[in-house]
């Protein structure tokens, strides 16, 4: 008897504790909720932590901890938080919605798909599944699901731009295109996005329109590198404005002395617009630099020949072949350059 008196008292004592305990748990919530209604986050944080420590399963508190978390920007923080009430319920939508978004914003896609899927209902769900994919490289799921995107929020630019550059990394760059014109339709001040429109347009052979966007990028505040003038400056001569094209890829050249990759590209522009003498001026530097530039001499060949000094062109051609016998599956291209 005197045992079962020992285990009855323990047991009362436990009970009084408890029921303590979960008073001291809501008067803490109770006061997080004033604070956090006067927007004192971190006070209210304070508040729920308490709460927490009285009553481990308070999910209210757990919810209402991780909202003044991310009221702070405390991600982490947050995080924890929501993910303990997954834990507690793994049916809370509120849980489920918030650890969706901020797996997406920690770039934890996987993660982000899987409560996106479980998030029925979630306004943001399809959106966060289409662009996790694209960054999965799940590009036909990605189009799928922005497709459905844009097509309830037409406005959508971010949705648009991954669209086109879902396409463009499938190499499919003709499909591409308007997606990206019509994502800086929607927002102007993405430079990036102009430049990859312009390296879009200048691999379709588009080069006006290469230069049009380029310089939007430019004009936008795009960082003018080394790779973006010579982007533009060979833009520029393919379009047919040389001065402005030769002057940035001489700029370019000046900094990088003796490059024969920029020599050699400039002679190959200015031969497929037919200005011969221009490209002999660089096959010349090329040669100069190493007289046995078999592709500099070939270049050249072809030059003479379309100037109609077929003999000169052809024995110099022979010449090249002889210094560089690669060369010699090569055909003439009689409308534009030798691709070398």
């Amino acid at each position: 008897m005197k045992n079962l008196s020992v285990l009855l008292v323990f047991i009362c004592l436990a009970t009084a504790v408890r029921a303590q305990n979960a008073d001291s748990a809501k008067a803490y919530f109770q006061k997080g909720i004033v604070e956090k209604d006067a927007k004192r986050y971190l006070v209210a944080a304070k508040y729920f932590d308490k709460a927490i420590e009285f009553d481990p399963k308070y999910k209210e508190a757990y919810e209402q901890d991780g909202y003044v978390n991310l009221a702070m920007r405390k991600t982490d923080a947050a995080k924890g938080h929501f993910t303990k009430l997954y834990q507690l319920e793994p049916t809370n939508k509120t849980a489920i919605k918030e650890l969706m978004q901020l797996y997406f914003d920690y770039n934890q896609y996987p993660k982000a798909i899987e409560f996106a899927n479980k998030c029925t209902g979630c306004e943001n769900a399809e959106r966060i599944i289409a662009m996790s994919s694209y960054k999965t490289e799940d590009f036909a799921t990605a189009i799928k699901g922005l497709e459905n995107v844009i097509a309830k929020n037409p406005k959508d630019a971010e949705a648009t731009y991954t669209i086109g550059r879902s396409n463009l990394d499938m190499e499919l760059y003709t499909k591409a295109v308007p997606y990206y014109v019509k994502a800086i339709e929607l927002d102007t001040t993405r430079n990036g996005w102009m430049y990859e429109l312009g390296l879009l347009y200048y691999t379709l052979n588009d080069f006006k329109k290469s230069k049009v966007y380029f310089l939007r990028a430019q004009q936008g505040g795009y960082p003018a590198s080394n790779d973006f003038n010579e982007n533009l400056g060979y833009a520029y001569i393919y379009s047919g404005e040389f001065e402005k094209g030769e002057k940035l890829l001489l700029d370019i050249l000046a900094k990088k002395p003796g490059n024969k990759d920029i020599l050699r590209d400039i002679a190959e522009a200015y031969f497929s617009q037919k200005m011969y003498d221009k490209s002999l001026t660089y096959c010349q530097q090329l040669l100069e630099a190493d007289p046995k530039d078999g592709k500099a001499l070939y270049q050249a060949g072809l030059c003479f020949q379309k100037k109609g000094q077929k003999e000169k062109g052809q024995s110099m051609c022979n010449d090249a072949i002889k210094l560089d016998p690669s060369l010699a599956g090569l055909k003439q291209k009689m409308d534009g350059g030798m691709g070398l």
